[in-house]
């Protein structure tokens, strides 16, 4: 048997929040960081749920999916996959912190080398998932440059990557990496371009987010980003997957924790969904 058909899928009850979706079904994933198995697992209890949605089901993935984990280009691969693949009718893909190390390394530019120093650093993982790109491209000491990426992901991930969010918006709905800053114009603070690094803050924010207590002048924000650990740390909430604040936070810590987690949110309500098995000792974050 596929090891991956083994692991299991937590699906939490419904609780109660005020999301108002205009009716439709959304599916959010945190943060994936290059496991595979997990997501595969995860994908399957979406498409089965979705299949007993009516309307509109969308799946939004929240940005995260490489670095750190065992298998990051085949994420890329089930996350580039189409509508039909996934069992719903449509696929946002949003950009995070760890896809815009990767994309300022290829490009170059201004923030190129301090991006690939970031990225290869042993906190945030990049070395491991440049050693999976080179192995599948047959370039054992290839530079991450886009001749890599083209080879190492195929043309659909490739060009995925490429068109990725920084946030989507529906009804009352924010749904965006990292977070929101209560102080800045919502509407600047979410369109800053990914190129200019870690002033992309929607994509990086922590503090002064999730220790925020007055609420988002009626938006209510689904994020990933902040692992478990460090996110109880911020926000002082025991159950960092509850809705409080108007935020829900979908980051289960992936490859420092053994699950992936994600959720099912309704005008209304929502419940969260977990798959793979907690390690019976989890890695410290101290990166995001």
């Amino acid at each position: 048997m596929d090891a991956a058909v083994a692991l299991p899928v937590e699906i939490s009850e419904w609780k109660l929040a005020p999301f108002a979706l205009g009716g439709e079904t959304v599916f959010a994933i945190g943060d994936v960081h290059g496991c595979a198995a997990e997501l595969r697992v995860l994908r399957d209890a979406i498409a089965h749920l979705a299949g007993e949605a009516q309307g509109k089901r969308r799946l939004i993935y929240l940005g995260d999916m490489i670095n750190r984990g065992p298998d990051s280009v085949g994420v890329l691969e089930q996350w580039a996959e189409g509508e039909e693949a996934h069992g719903v009718d449509h696929v946002d893909r949003l950009m995070g912190n760890h896809e815009i190390m990767l994309l300022l390394t290829v490009v170059r530019g201004p923030h190129g080398r301090k991006a690939e120093n970031m990225w290869l650093s042993k906190r945030m993982g990049g070395t491991e998932f440049r050693r999976q790109m080179r192995m599948r491209a047959g370039s054992p000491w290839a530079d991450a440059n886009h001749d890599l990426l083209w080879k190492a992901l195929g043309e659909a991930a490739y060009h995925r990557l490429w068109g990725m969010r920084s946030h989507v918006r529906l009804g009352n709905t924010l749904f965006v990496h990292g977070g929101l800053d209560p102080h800045a114009d919502p509407e600047e603070f979410l369109t800053r371009p990914w190129t200019i690094f870690t002033e992309a803050r929607w994509a990086w924010i922590n503090h002064g987010f999730l220790d925020w207590k007055a609420g988002f002048k009626g938006t209510l924000v689904v994020h990933g980003h902040t692992p478990p650990d460090k996110h109880r740390e911020i926000s002082g909430m025991e159950d960092p997957h509850l809705f409080e604040g108007d935020r829900l936070g979908l980051d289960g810590g992936s490859a420092r924790t053994g699950i992936v987690t994600g959720a099912e949110i309704r005008d209304g309500r929502y419940r969260i969904l977990k798959a793979g098995t907690a390690f019976a000792n989890p890695i410290s974050s101290g990166a995001e």
